[in-house]
Protein backbone atom coordinates (compact mmCIF):
# COMPACT_ATOMS: atom_id res chain seq x y z
CA UNK A 1 0.00 0.00 0.00
CA UNK A 2 3.12 2.59 0.32
CA UNK A 3 3.16 1.99 -4.01
CA UNK A 4 -0.01 3.21 -4.08
CA UNK A 5 -0.05 5.68 -1.85
CA UNK A 6 3.09 6.64 -3.87
CA UNK A 7 1.29 6.50 -6.94
CA UNK A 8 -2.44 7.95 -6.75
CA UNK A 9 -3.40 10.99 -7.75
CA UNK A 10 -6.06 13.28 -7.96
CA UNK A 11 -8.72 12.61 -10.23
CA UNK A 12 -12.11 13.97 -11.72
CA UNK A 13 -13.66 10.27 -12.04
CA UNK A 14 -16.10 8.98 -10.17
CA UNK A 15 -16.49 5.50 -7.95
CA UNK A 16 -19.20 3.29 -6.73
CA UNK A 17 -18.08 0.55 -4.58
CA UNK A 18 -22.19 -1.30 -3.67
CA UNK A 19 -21.63 -4.19 -0.72
CA UNK A 20 -24.38 -6.69 -1.06
CA UNK A 21 -23.34 -8.01 2.86
CA UNK A 22 -22.65 -11.52 2.72
CA UNK A 23 -22.66 -12.25 -0.59
CA UNK A 24 -21.36 -15.43 -1.49
CA UNK A 25 -23.23 -18.33 -1.17
CA UNK A 26 -23.24 -22.27 -1.58
CA UNK A 27 -25.13 -24.23 -3.54
CA UNK A 28 -28.39 -25.76 -1.97
CA UNK A 29 -29.98 -28.16 -4.88
CA UNK A 30 -26.78 -27.81 -7.20
CA UNK A 31 -27.18 -23.47 -7.39
CA UNK A 32 -25.95 -20.99 -4.90
CA UNK A 33 -28.00 -17.96 -3.99
CA UNK A 34 -26.96 -16.23 -6.83
CA UNK A 35 -27.22 -18.71 -9.36
CA UNK A 36 -30.94 -19.52 -8.26
CA UNK A 37 -31.84 -15.95 -8.35
CA UNK A 38 -33.36 -14.31 -11.93
CA UNK A 39 -31.06 -11.45 -12.21
CA UNK A 40 -30.84 -10.43 -15.90
CA UNK A 41 -29.03 -6.84 -14.96
CA UNK A 42 -26.55 -8.07 -13.10
CA UNK A 43 -25.91 -10.85 -16.15
CA UNK A 44 -25.80 -8.36 -18.36
CA UNK A 45 -23.95 -5.93 -16.67
CA UNK A 46 -21.08 -9.03 -15.77
CA UNK A 47 -21.07 -9.86 -19.63
CA UNK A 48 -19.79 -6.00 -20.19
CA UNK A 49 -17.41 -6.37 -16.63
CA UNK A 50 -14.13 -7.76 -15.38
CA UNK A 51 -15.18 -10.55 -12.65
CA UNK A 52 -13.51 -12.67 -9.86
CA UNK A 53 -13.21 -13.56 -6.60
CA UNK A 54 -11.87 -12.01 -3.26
CA UNK A 55 -10.45 -13.71 -0.66
CA UNK A 56 -11.42 -11.38 2.73
CA UNK A 57 -8.27 -11.95 4.91
CA UNK A 58 -6.45 -15.20 3.77
CA UNK A 59 -7.33 -18.19 2.18
CA UNK A 60 -9.41 -20.44 4.50
CA UNK A 61 -10.41 -17.52 7.22
CA UNK A 62 -13.38 -16.73 8.12
CA UNK A 63 -13.97 -12.75 8.59
CA UNK A 64 -16.30 -10.85 10.50
CA UNK A 65 -17.81 -7.49 8.82
CA UNK A 66 -15.42 -5.26 10.46
CA UNK A 67 -11.94 -6.65 9.17
CA UNK A 68 -13.92 -7.72 5.56
CA UNK A 69 -14.57 -4.56 5.23
CA UNK A 70 -11.35 -3.27 6.05
CA UNK A 71 -10.38 -5.39 3.81
CA UNK A 72 -12.22 -3.80 1.02
CA UNK A 73 -11.35 -0.30 1.56
CA UNK A 74 -7.72 -1.56 1.37
CA UNK A 75 -6.48 -1.60 4.46
CA UNK A 76 -4.69 -4.68 6.11
CA UNK A 77 -7.48 -6.35 8.41
CA UNK A 78 -4.38 -8.25 10.47
CA UNK A 79 -2.13 -5.07 10.72
CA UNK A 80 -5.38 -2.77 11.47
CA UNK A 81 -7.03 -4.34 14.19
CA UNK A 82 -10.38 -1.91 15.58
CA UNK A 83 -12.33 -2.78 18.16
CA UNK A 84 -16.09 -2.81 17.96
CA UNK A 85 -16.62 -0.43 20.55
CA UNK A 86 -14.92 1.82 18.33
CA UNK A 87 -17.00 1.26 15.27
CA UNK A 88 -20.29 1.35 17.56
CA UNK A 89 -19.10 4.77 19.17
CA UNK A 90 -18.60 6.12 15.32
CA UNK A 91 -21.43 4.88 13.90
CA UNK A 92 -24.29 6.48 16.14
CA UNK A 93 -22.18 9.79 15.32
CA UNK A 94 -20.29 10.23 18.38
CA UNK A 95 -16.91 12.32 18.36
CA UNK A 96 -14.20 9.43 18.89
CA UNK A 97 -11.00 11.05 19.58
CA UNK A 98 -7.11 9.76 20.31
CA UNK A 99 -7.55 8.19 24.10
CA UNK A 100 -10.72 7.98 24.24
CA UNK A 101 -12.13 4.01 25.62
CA UNK A 102 -15.39 3.19 23.35
CA UNK A 103 -17.40 0.47 23.70
CA UNK A 104 -20.82 -1.09 22.57
CA UNK A 105 -23.29 -1.52 25.35
CA UNK A 106 -26.73 -2.99 25.55
CA UNK A 107 -29.35 -3.13 28.07
CA UNK A 108 -30.63 -6.03 29.75
CA UNK A 109 -32.44 -7.56 32.52
CA UNK A 110 -31.25 -9.31 35.89
CA UNK A 111 -33.88 -11.14 38.30
CA UNK A 112 -33.64 -11.27 41.67
CA UNK A 113 -31.23 -13.96 42.05
CA UNK A 114 -28.78 -11.93 40.08
CA UNK A 115 -28.78 -14.11 36.90
CA UNK A 116 -29.52 -12.05 33.41
CA UNK A 117 -33.33 -12.99 32.37
CA UNK A 118 -32.59 -11.11 29.23
CA UNK A 119 -29.78 -9.94 27.67
CA UNK A 120 -31.00 -7.76 25.21
CA UNK A 121 -33.82 -6.34 28.14
CA UNK A 122 -36.49 -7.41 25.54
CA UNK A 123 -35.26 -5.79 22.80
CA UNK A 124 -37.16 -2.29 23.77
CA UNK A 125 -37.64 0.04 21.54
CA UNK A 126 -35.63 2.89 19.88
CA UNK A 127 -37.45 5.57 21.89
CA UNK A 128 -37.63 3.75 25.51
CA UNK A 129 -33.85 2.83 24.89
CA UNK A 130 -32.71 6.54 24.07
CA UNK A 131 -34.91 7.89 27.41
CA UNK A 132 -32.71 5.77 29.44
CA UNK A 133 -29.44 6.96 27.86
CA UNK A 134 -30.42 10.06 28.68
CA UNK A 135 -30.75 9.75 32.60
CA UNK A 136 -27.46 7.40 32.57
CA UNK A 137 -26.02 10.75 30.50
CA UNK A 138 -27.62 12.81 33.07
CA UNK A 139 -26.95 11.11 36.13
CA UNK A 140 -23.70 9.44 35.57
CA UNK A 141 -21.59 12.01 34.51
CA UNK A 142 -17.92 11.63 35.54
CA UNK A 143 -16.28 8.58 37.24
CA UNK A 144 -12.43 9.83 38.26
CA UNK A 145 -12.74 12.79 36.62
CA UNK A 146 -13.62 10.68 33.70
CA UNK A 147 -16.16 11.67 31.23
CA UNK A 148 -18.47 9.36 30.62
CA UNK A 149 -20.72 9.92 27.05
CA UNK A 150 -23.35 7.86 26.14
CA UNK A 151 -25.58 7.66 23.11
CA UNK A 152 -28.67 5.60 22.02
CA UNK A 153 -28.21 2.98 19.21
CA UNK A 154 -31.50 0.79 18.10
CA UNK A 155 -33.10 -1.16 20.15
CA UNK A 156 -31.46 -2.15 23.35
CA UNK A 157 -27.96 -0.52 22.06
CA UNK A 158 -26.30 1.80 22.84
CA UNK A 159 -22.76 3.17 22.78
CA UNK A 160 -20.29 4.95 25.29
CA UNK A 161 -16.68 6.33 25.49
CA UNK A 162 -14.92 6.91 27.95
CA UNK A 163 -12.59 10.49 27.78
CA UNK A 164 -9.93 11.11 30.05
CA UNK A 165 -6.38 10.84 31.29
CA UNK A 166 -4.81 7.19 31.53
CA UNK A 167 -7.06 5.50 29.55
CA UNK A 168 -6.31 1.82 27.86
CA UNK A 169 -7.42 -0.72 25.81
CA UNK A 170 -7.15 -4.47 26.79
CA UNK A 171 -10.25 -5.40 28.26
CA UNK A 172 -12.58 -8.16 28.63
CA UNK A 173 -16.61 -7.85 28.38
CA UNK A 174 -19.06 -7.53 31.31
CA UNK A 175 -21.39 -9.74 28.80
CA UNK A 176 -21.22 -13.91 29.64
CA UNK A 177 -22.54 -13.92 26.43
CA UNK A 178 -25.74 -16.31 28.16
CA UNK A 179 -28.88 -15.40 29.62
CA UNK A 180 -29.25 -18.14 33.15
CA UNK A 181 -25.82 -16.38 33.82
CA UNK A 182 -24.57 -13.12 36.08
CA UNK A 183 -22.92 -10.17 34.60
CA UNK A 184 -18.92 -10.13 35.26
CA UNK A 185 -16.38 -7.75 36.07
CA UNK A 186 -14.71 -6.37 33.01
CA UNK A 187 -11.03 -7.43 33.65
CA UNK A 188 -7.52 -5.85 32.61
CA UNK A 189 -5.53 -7.55 30.48
CA UNK A 190 -2.13 -5.90 30.59
CA UNK A 191 -1.33 -3.39 34.03
CA UNK A 192 -1.89 -0.61 31.82
CA UNK A 193 -5.55 -1.23 32.04
CA UNK A 194 -6.13 -1.60 35.67
CA UNK A 195 -7.55 2.44 35.74
CA UNK A 196 -9.88 1.64 32.63
CA UNK A 197 -11.10 -1.42 34.26
CA UNK A 198 -11.95 0.45 37.79
CA UNK A 199 -13.79 2.94 36.20
CA UNK A 200 -15.91 0.59 33.52
CA UNK A 201 -17.20 -1.31 36.23
CA UNK A 202 -18.00 1.72 38.41
CA UNK A 203 -19.87 3.05 35.42
CA UNK A 204 -21.87 -0.56 35.27
CA UNK A 205 -22.48 -0.22 39.17
CA UNK A 206 -23.72 3.20 38.82
CA UNK A 207 -26.22 2.43 35.95
CA UNK A 208 -27.56 -0.36 38.29
CA UNK A 209 -28.67 2.23 40.57
CA UNK A 210 -30.03 4.37 38.15
CA UNK A 211 -32.21 1.25 36.29
CA UNK A 212 -32.92 -0.49 39.66
CA UNK A 213 -36.51 0.37 39.34
CA UNK A 214 -37.06 -0.63 35.39
CA UNK A 215 -38.84 -3.57 34.80
CA UNK A 216 -37.29 -4.96 31.51
CA UNK A 217 -33.90 -2.87 31.22
CA UNK A 218 -32.18 -2.84 34.73
CA UNK A 219 -28.86 -3.81 33.97
CA UNK A 220 -26.50 -2.76 31.13
CA UNK A 221 -23.33 -5.16 29.21
CA UNK A 222 -20.57 -3.51 27.86
CA UNK A 223 -18.63 -5.59 25.00
CA UNK A 224 -15.64 -4.64 22.28
CA UNK A 225 -14.01 -2.04 25.01
CA UNK A 226 -11.77 -0.58 22.56
CA UNK A 227 -9.73 2.22 21.98
CA UNK A 228 -9.35 4.00 18.12
CA UNK A 229 -5.99 3.07 16.29
CA UNK A 230 -3.81 4.89 14.25
CA UNK A 231 -5.55 4.53 10.68
CA UNK A 232 -4.75 7.05 7.35
CA UNK A 233 -7.56 8.06 5.92
CA UNK A 234 -9.04 7.76 2.09
CA UNK A 235 -7.86 11.31 1.57
CA UNK A 236 -4.75 10.56 2.87
CA UNK A 237 -4.11 7.00 1.19
CA UNK A 238 -5.86 7.33 -2.29
CA UNK A 239 -6.59 11.12 -2.60
CA UNK A 240 -10.43 10.01 -2.47
CA UNK A 241 -12.95 12.60 -1.34
CA UNK A 242 -15.32 9.58 -0.25
CA UNK A 243 -18.21 9.29 1.40
CA UNK A 244 -20.95 6.70 2.77
CA UNK A 245 -24.55 5.65 2.47
CA UNK A 246 -25.10 2.75 5.03
CA UNK A 247 -28.29 2.30 7.62
CA UNK A 248 -26.31 -0.03 9.88
CA UNK A 249 -24.22 1.44 12.81
CA UNK A 250 -21.31 -0.60 12.69
CA UNK A 251 -20.73 -0.10 8.70
CA UNK A 252 -21.17 3.66 9.27
CA UNK A 253 -18.43 3.94 11.94
CA UNK A 254 -16.26 1.80 9.72
CA UNK A 255 -16.37 4.59 7.09
CA UNK A 256 -16.09 7.11 9.41
CA UNK A 257 -13.10 5.66 10.56
CA UNK A 258 -11.65 5.49 7.56
CA UNK A 259 -12.21 9.54 7.02
CA UNK A 260 -15.49 9.44 4.73
CA UNK A 261 -18.57 11.64 4.61
CA UNK A 262 -22.08 9.92 6.39
CA UNK A 263 -24.53 10.78 4.29
CA UNK A 264 -27.94 10.62 6.11
CA UNK A 265 -30.54 8.03 4.78
CA UNK A 266 -33.96 7.02 6.17
CA UNK A 267 -32.70 3.13 5.71
CA UNK A 268 -34.65 2.05 3.07
CA UNK A 269 -33.06 0.94 -0.21
CA UNK A 270 -35.14 3.46 -2.19
CA UNK A 271 -34.15 6.07 0.29
CA UNK A 272 -30.49 5.08 0.13
CA UNK A 273 -29.93 4.96 -3.64
CA UNK A 274 -32.06 8.52 -4.04
CA UNK A 275 -29.29 9.75 -1.09
CA UNK A 276 -26.54 8.53 -3.23
CA UNK A 277 -27.87 10.42 -6.53
CA UNK A 278 -28.53 13.45 -5.22
CA UNK A 279 -24.64 13.47 -3.69
CA UNK A 280 -23.35 12.17 -7.32
CA UNK A 281 -21.52 15.08 -8.18
CA UNK A 282 -19.96 15.95 -4.81
CA UNK A 283 -17.36 13.23 -3.95
CA UNK A 284 -15.32 10.96 -5.99
CA UNK A 285 -15.38 7.71 -3.91
CA UNK A 286 -19.22 6.08 -2.89
CA UNK A 287 -19.63 3.46 -0.46
CA UNK A 288 -22.98 1.75 -0.57
CA UNK A 289 -23.88 -1.03 2.02
CA UNK A 290 -26.99 -3.06 2.13
CA UNK A 291 -27.28 -5.77 4.96
CA UNK A 292 -30.45 -7.74 4.13
CA UNK A 293 -28.36 -10.09 2.21
CA UNK A 294 -26.82 -11.09 5.12
CA UNK A 295 -29.20 -11.39 7.24
CA UNK A 296 -31.03 -14.02 5.38
CA UNK A 297 -27.69 -16.28 5.27
CA UNK A 298 -27.42 -15.99 9.07
CA UNK A 299 -31.29 -16.69 9.19
CA UNK A 300 -30.18 -20.15 7.09
CA UNK A 301 -33.67 -18.58 4.66
CA UNK A 302 -32.43 -19.54 0.89
CA UNK A 303 -35.28 -18.84 -0.59
CA UNK A 304 -35.41 -15.11 0.95
CA UNK A 305 -31.92 -14.24 -0.08
CA UNK A 306 -32.54 -15.44 -3.42
CA UNK A 307 -35.64 -12.93 -3.30
CA UNK A 308 -33.51 -10.21 -2.33
CA UNK A 309 -31.02 -10.26 -4.75
CA UNK A 310 -34.23 -10.21 -7.50
CA UNK A 311 -35.00 -7.31 -5.79
CA UNK A 312 -32.03 -5.99 -5.88
CA UNK A 313 -31.15 -6.81 -9.76
CA UNK A 314 -34.89 -5.48 -10.46
CA UNK A 315 -34.82 -2.31 -8.10
CA UNK A 316 -31.23 -1.11 -7.72
CA UNK A 317 -29.35 -1.96 -10.66
CA UNK A 318 -30.74 -0.06 -13.52
CA UNK A 319 -30.71 2.92 -10.93
CA UNK A 320 -27.19 2.90 -10.42
CA UNK A 321 -26.01 2.11 -13.62
CA UNK A 322 -27.96 5.62 -14.83
CA UNK A 323 -26.36 7.82 -12.53
CA UNK A 324 -23.25 7.15 -14.53
CA UNK A 325 -20.22 6.45 -12.28
CA UNK A 326 -16.78 6.41 -14.04
CA UNK A 327 -16.28 2.78 -12.39
CA UNK A 328 -19.02 0.29 -10.70
CA UNK A 329 -18.09 -2.30 -8.66
CA UNK A 330 -20.41 -4.71 -7.01
CA UNK A 331 -19.40 -7.57 -4.31
CA UNK A 332 -19.53 -8.50 -0.63
CA UNK A 333 -17.94 -8.01 2.40
CA UNK A 334 -17.81 -12.09 2.56
CA UNK A 335 -20.10 -14.77 2.02
CA UNK A 336 -22.85 -16.22 3.98
CA UNK A 337 -23.88 -19.05 2.90
CA UNK A 338 -27.54 -19.61 4.12
CA UNK A 339 -26.69 -23.45 4.23
CA UNK A 340 -24.05 -22.72 6.82
CA UNK A 341 -26.25 -20.09 8.78
CA UNK A 342 -23.46 -17.99 9.22
CA UNK A 343 -19.82 -16.04 7.24
CA UNK A 344 -17.46 -18.37 5.48
CA UNK A 345 -14.47 -18.61 4.31
CA UNK A 346 -15.60 -18.59 0.92
CA UNK A 347 -14.14 -16.37 -1.95
CA UNK A 348 -16.66 -13.80 -2.12
CA UNK A 349 -17.92 -12.85 -6.67
CA UNK A 350 -16.62 -9.32 -7.19
CA UNK A 351 -17.60 -7.29 -10.48
CA UNK A 352 -16.07 -4.35 -12.27
CA UNK A 353 -17.47 -1.86 -14.80
CA UNK A 354 -15.72 0.40 -16.37
CA UNK A 355 -14.61 1.50 -20.11
CA UNK A 356 -11.27 0.36 -19.21
CA UNK A 357 -12.25 -3.34 -17.77
CA UNK A 358 -11.41 -6.16 -19.68
CA UNK A 359 -14.66 -8.56 -20.15
CA UNK A 360 -14.93 -12.12 -19.77
CA UNK A 361 -15.08 -13.94 -23.25
CA UNK A 362 -17.48 -16.09 -22.48
CA UNK A 363 -19.49 -15.52 -19.38
CA UNK A 364 -22.20 -17.02 -17.65
CA UNK A 365 -23.51 -14.46 -15.91
CA UNK A 366 -23.00 -13.15 -12.42
CA UNK A 367 -22.36 -16.18 -9.62
CA UNK A 368 -19.40 -17.59 -8.02
CA UNK A 369 -18.47 -20.01 -10.84
CA UNK A 370 -18.35 -17.23 -13.55
CA UNK A 371 -16.59 -15.36 -11.22
CA UNK A 372 -14.38 -18.19 -10.62
CA UNK A 373 -13.68 -17.73 -14.50
CA UNK A 374 -13.11 -14.06 -14.61
CA UNK A 375 -10.13 -11.90 -16.14
CA UNK A 376 -9.49 -10.59 -12.18
CA UNK A 377 -8.50 -14.02 -11.27
CA UNK A 378 -8.34 -13.98 -7.89
CA UNK A 379 -7.55 -11.25 -5.53
CA UNK A 380 -7.13 -10.43 -1.50
CA UNK A 381 -10.08 -8.30 -0.86
CA UNK A 382 -7.28 -5.77 0.18
CA UNK A 383 -6.07 -5.02 -3.52
CA UNK A 384 -9.69 -4.50 -4.90
CA UNK A 385 -8.95 -0.92 -4.29
CA UNK A 386 -5.86 -0.73 -5.90
CA UNK A 387 -7.72 -2.26 -8.75
CA UNK A 388 -10.72 0.35 -8.82
CA UNK A 389 -8.12 3.39 -8.94
CA UNK A 390 -6.32 2.00 -11.64
CA UNK A 391 -10.18 1.81 -13.07
CA UNK A 392 -10.47 5.37 -12.67
CA UNK A 393 -6.91 6.51 -14.14
CA UNK A 394 -5.95 7.45 -10.43
CA UNK A 395 -2.56 5.79 -10.40
CA UNK A 396 0.31 7.28 -11.94
CA UNK A 397 2.84 4.81 -14.06
CA UNK A 398 5.50 3.31 -11.82
CA UNK A 399 9.22 3.66 -12.65
CA UNK A 400 10.45 5.32 -15.93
Amino acid sequence: MELVEQLATKGTSRILLVVLDGLGGLPQEDKTELEAAAIPNLDRLAKQSALGLLVPVEPGVTPGSGPAHLALFGYDPVKYQVGRGVLEALGVGLDVRRGDLCCRANFAYVGPDGKIKDRRAGRISTESSAKLCARLADQVGKIEGVEVIVKPGKEHRFAVVFRGEGLADGLTDSDPGHDGLPPVDVRPLKPEADKSARIVNAFVAKCAEVLASEPLANWVLLRGLASIPAIPTFLERYRLNAACVAVYPMYRGLARLVGMEVLDSRGTWDDEVAVLSRHAQDYDFYYLHFKETDMAGEDGDFDAKVELLERFDEEIVPRLVSIGFDVLCITGDHSTPAVLKGHSWHPVPVLIWSKYARPQILSGGFSERACNQGSLGRLRSRELMTVLLAHSLRLAKYGA
